[in-house]
């Protein structure tokens, strides 16, 4: 007879089960599924979103023809001017007329003057700010004018900008016209001028000053002095700033000379550098957005940027920093146009390349072939999205740019860049300026640093008091006291962050900045003096010990530590007389070179150590408590006490849980904002001292993020910022289980 193969029980039971539970239990792990799908699907979107705002950060530069237009008769050496939307532009020709064209049909409109102004025919011209010209006249005069564009609205007849005369000066001699010049703004009732002529071994320099009287007639100032180049050079290429207070001079032997004239009747000669690396005349100059860097063209092609920077040891105080060197031409640099919006500029070489570049990333950006001849003048527009040159052949080219983050790259954002205006390279995050003109600085060293520093304060400060806690609590405490202890930890957790900033940032920051001596010295007592009541107890005979309940001692510590704190701070400033002087922040700095902060790290690390501790204190303690009771009572049965009970065995067994809540403290601290944004300065600056503050990631995105244009080059970095903090913790959780799984396996058979 055959026997029946019996049925296991699990399929037994399975079978039994009601129709209900199994629907339910089916449910479930839909659900359960379902739950982690979308938290996987959550978090790709996450990335998804944060990556398509970052990307573009690191998209290329493209400079792309427009078009061109012939025409009649050559173009004189000036930069044409274009309208803000780059339909139009005007052009100066060789017989001194501006001309108008259509940069949308390509066709000539119109002049806007039949070759004299003011009946003076111009013989050199001189860029003055965008859309205006410097013209010097037969008759010696110096005279401003504006092509006028209309914002919107009807244009006038056929499209034709309007010319506008905006001043007039006699400057120059008749009989000595300048082959070169270069002017300070119009509109100041002053103008500083420096030109050149001929073979002449100096640069003249003159400034004429207006006052206007309500009772009297127009006064006028006048000084001229001459700015010497060396023996057997002339000059080739000038440049001033707007305010008439700085000048640069290039010669034909590769010499740039720097010059301060801020007071017109002693000019100083601040310094003078070769401007190439090989000996070759500087062909062109030019003057970047703030007038700090100037853009110096070679003979041989290279392009350079230079910025002066104060030197104690030089006899001006100041000497020309080369800032940047960028890839080089293979004709001579004729031309150099900056960007009214940014750092940017365009460089045209005799080899008919026009090149983009940025100042402050060092980088050449973008570069295209399309020029016929030497270029006469080269211009940016005025949005900074397109450029305009004229060549000595007679043509108008045009040219779209599309970079809308120059400043964006890997070395801007981590590594050291040399600003102008600094003494040396560094790491700077200063994302808005006084002015329009400042360049932004958005290095995120400085906010990683921040980050983590006050990540470390706020652990060393957590993680000991917060993993000691648990241990005590699950292994030490009496029953009573742990239902007690655990309850109140857990609540200090539901405290919002907002409210642990504010009482940082305007009750703890004051009182440690008066008592900070007392709470150095705190810092010392309170574990000092909890060691030492540890001795005395075990030194008390045994009876008087009998009568305290058993885990219940340590509570008999919280009055008296509380009473050493109070005292401590209450000595603080007896501590600061007899130690510090009388004066612990200049004895810091003087003695330390540290300097202190009434925000510093040693507030945040108090204020973010409280929102910590809940985290880590709960889920070690649960790690420890959960260790098997068999074990420990194993332990105490072979002789080792509580204490080597406690250290040598539950402590290993809990270790992946207590290194699991370390990481998740980890991650708090990185991601938390409101209390770093309120309790420091909000500084964001390279160091680890513990008395000054610092500026987080996290903070830097609260405080910069609603300010940032949406696009622009800061609201990226900001997004930026975020896919690496997203990252970073995903990196320590990552870790952290890794770890995890390695202490279960080595503790699991425990």
């Amino acid at each position: 007879m055959k026997s029946e193969t019996p049925i296991p029980l699990g399929v037994r039971l399975r079978a039994r089960a009601p129709l209900r539970r199994r629907l339910v239990d089916a449910a479930a792990r839909v659900v359960v599924t379902a739950g982690g799908m979308l938290v996987i699907a959550s978090i790709a979107a996450i990335l998804f979103f944060l990556g398509r705002e970052v990307l573009p950060l690191w998209a290329s530069a493209r400079i792309d023809a427009r078009g061109a237009v012939v025409a009649p008769e050559a173009f004189a050496a000036a930069p044409p001017a274009a309208d803000p939307g780059g339909e139009f532009a005007v052009a100066a020709t060789a017989a001194g007329r501006l001309v108008a064209y259509d940069l949308r049909a390509w066709r000539r409109l119109g002049e806007l003057s039949d070759g004299a102004v003011r009946g003076e025919r111009p013989v050199a011209w001189a860029r003055a700010a965008e859309g205006t010209w410097w013209m010097a006249t037969e008759q010696g005069s110096l005279v401003a004018v504006r092509a006028r564009f209309e914002p919107g609205g009807e244009r006038p007849p056929l499209g034709v900008p309007q010319l506008e005369e905006l001043e007039g000066w006699s400057c120059f001699a008749p009989g000595a016209l300048p082959d070169r010049f270069a002017a300070s703004a119009p509109g100041r009732r002053r103008v500083a001028v420096i030109f050149a002529r001929g073979k002449g071994a100096a640069v003249e320099f003159v400034t004429i000053a207006e006052r206007r009287s309500l009772f009297g007639p127009v006064q006028r100032a006048e000084v001229r002095r001459d700015l010497p180049v060396p023996p057997g050079s002339r000059a080739t290429a000038l440049a001033i700033t707007a305010d008439g207070a700085r000048a640069y001079v290039g010669t034909d032997g590769g010499q740039l000379q720097g010059w301060d004239l801020t007071e017109p009747e002693r000019p100083r000669l601040l310094d003078a550098v070769s401007a190439s690396s090989q000996p070759a005349a500087v062909t062109a100059l030019a003057l970047l957005a703030g007038d700090i860097t100037v853009v110096a063209g070679s003979g041989s092609g290279e392009v350079s940027t230079w910025f002066l920077v104060q030197d104690s040891g030089r006899a001006s105080g100041w000497r020309l920093q080369r800032a940047g060197v960028f890839a080089q031409h293979r004709g001579a640099v004729t031309a150099v146009a900056a960007s009214p919006r940014n750092k940017s500029f365009v460089t045209a070489g005799a080899d008919g390349v026009l090149a983009l570049h940025h100042a402050t990333t060092g980088r050449t950006r973008a570069a295209v072939r399309g020029l016929d001849g030497a270029v006469a003048g080269l211009a940016f527009f005025p949005k900074g999205d397109g450029a305009a040159a004229v060549d000595v052949s007679g043509t108008l080219h045009s040219w779209r740019i599309v970079d809308p983050h120059p400043g964006a790259s890997l070395r801007a954002l981590f590594g050291k860049l040399w600003y102008e205006g600094y003494p040396e390279p560094g790491y700077v995050w200063q994302s808005t300026g006084g002015t329009d003109e400042v360049e932004p600085k958005l290095s995120l060293i400085p906010l990683l640093l921040g980050t983590a520093k006050g990540m470390l304060y706020a652990l060393l400060f957590a993680v000991p008091l917060a993993v000691l806690g648990a241990l005590y609590t699950a292994q030490f405490a009496h029953p009573i006291v742990r239902a007690a202890v655990k309850p109140a930890v857990e609540i200090m957790a539901a405290l919002p962050s907002v409210i642990l900033g504010l009482v940082a940032g305007l009750w703890l920051a004051p009182l440690l900045e008066g008592r900070a001596p007392g709470a150095l010295v705190a810092l010392v007592v309170l574990p000092a003096g909890a060691l030492a009541m540890g001795f005395f107890w075990r030194a008390l005979p045994g009876q008087l010990r009998s009568r305290v309940p058993a885990g219940t001692e340590a509570m008999w510590l919280v009055p008296l530590l509380t009473a050493a704190a109070a005292l401590c701070l209450w000595a603080s400033p007896w501590v600061e007389a007899a130690v510090f002087g009388g004066d612990f922040r200049s004895w810091l700095l003087q003695r330390a070179g540290l300097r202190y902060d009434q925000r510093n790290c040693m507030v945040v690390g108090f204020a973010m150590g409280f929102a910590v501790i809940p985290i880590v204190f709960t889920i070690s303690e649960d790690a420890l408590a959960s260790v098997p009771q068999r074990l420990i009572s194993g332990s105490l049965a072979l002789g080792a006490t509580r204490w080597q009970t406690a250290v040598r065995l539950v402590l290993p067994t809990a270790s992946p849980g207590i290194f699991s809540a370390i990481m998740i403290g980890f991650g708090r601290a990185v991601g938390e904002t409101m209390i770093v944004l309120m309790a420091t300065g909000n500084t964001p600056i390279l160091d680890w001292n513990i008395f000054t503050g610092m500026r987080t990631l996290s903070a830097n995105i609260a405080v910069e993020l609603p300010e940032a244009p949406v696009g622009s080059t800061l609201y990226r970095v900001l997004f930026l910022s975020a896919l690496l903090l997203f990252a970073v913790t995903f990196a320590v959780n990552t870790l952290a289980e890794v770890v995890r799984q390695w202490f279960r396996q080595r503790y699991q058979r425990l």
